[in-house]
């Protein structure tokens, strides 16, 4: 197995926040709307370096997302930003109606989703959020993995034109990825080759997959990793080709079980390539507060309930 290291654990808020600030520096019609939480989503060096182009709306999300959608008319690429919670639940009919069924070049950036939020608890710890944008016609998915990865997202998604919902979290993460990569919107990324199992993974649980691997390695089984940023559209091409490979499939997620990652694959498995499949997400419950790798780990969404999904679905073969 190919052996991945990281130099040091970042938040990937803080990736979104170092790609918006690069964006304020090459691209003039990039702006950023936030809901009172600057600090928390990293925007603060874009509001200092460009005021005029930032808009603080607010404990007022649905005006902001209202407000997103009416600077694309005069050509802008807005960036609206809030807690994951807030950015979806809280205005889904904004969203629904002003941009997605509009079709408006807004961006979604939504900070603190899923478990690893810890603290806050239940009412602001969002495990829905996927299922509830990737159902908008035309609403691309994005949760990167690490602090570059976000970064990296964070740029591209700025070159493409329709609306876009980008996830990241609070905790610091391994940052393993380039820091130079180039982010394909759609593109699913080979972690590593195997021919036993393969592993779909997004956001935080990308890590916690090859930690999976290499315990698996151990144990004489080959996983394929792949790490799926862009939930919709779905790379469904690299998924069917490694599934034709290793016959057995499992998706590891910071989301309900429901309408997330590991249902999109399901999905496209049951129309085109049946093969057994175990899902690694939350099973229909809301979270608690606590340290986020506590809460991973009771609600079955660690490393070794990753190991334990991919022993279970070779069986099945």
């Amino acid at each position: 197995m190919r052996k991945f290291e990281y130099t040091e654990k970042k938040d990937t808020r803080s990736g979104f926040g170092a790609g918006l600030y690069e964006l304020g520096k090459t691209n003039p019609n990039v702006v950023a709307l936030c809901a009172d939480l600057i600090g928390s989503l990293k925007m603060d060096n874009f509001v200092k370096e460009f005021p005029e182009r930032f808009f603080q709306c607010g404990i007022a999300e649905a005006n902001m997302i209202g407000l997103a959608a009416g600077l694309t008319i005069g050509g802008k690429i807005p960036f609206a930003g809030t807690f994951a919670n807030f950015a979806t639940g809280r205005v889904y009919d904004q969203i629904r109606q002003s941009v997605a069924y509009s079709g408006k070049n807004v961006k979604i950036c939504a900070s603190h989703a899923g478990l690893t939020l810890g603290e806050d608890g239940a009412t602001h710890q969002i495990m829905e959020d996927i299922g509830l944008m990737k159902m908008l016609p035309g609403m691309v998915v994005i949760n990167p993995c690490d602090y570059n990865q976000t970064k990296a997202a964070t740029i591209a998604i700025a070159e493409y034109n329709g609306p876009v919902y980008l996830r990241f979290g609070r905790p610091s993460v391994p940052n393993f990825t380039p820091a130079n990569q180039k982010f394909e919107i759609g593109k699913a990324v080979l972690l590593n080759e195997g021919s036993d199992v393969s592993i779909f993974a997004t956001g935080h649980l990308v890590w916690k997959a090859i930690e999976a691997a290499e315990i698996l390695e151990k144990e004489g089984i080959s996983a394929e990793i792949i790490n799926i940023h862009t939930i919709k559209p779905l790379d469904s091409e690299a998924i069917l080709k490694s599934v034709s490979k290793t016959k057995a499939v499992v998706t590891a997620e910071e989301h309900l079980m429901h309408g997330g990652l590991g249902d999109s694959i399901a999905q496209l498995l049951g129309r085109k390539l049946p093969t057994p499949l175990e899902m690694v997400a939350v099973d229909d419950k809301f979270g608690e507060s606590g340290k986020p790798e506590e809460l991973l780990k009771k609600y079955g969404i660690d490393t070794e309930n990753i190991v334990q999904a991919a022993q279970k679905v070779i069986r099945r073969k």
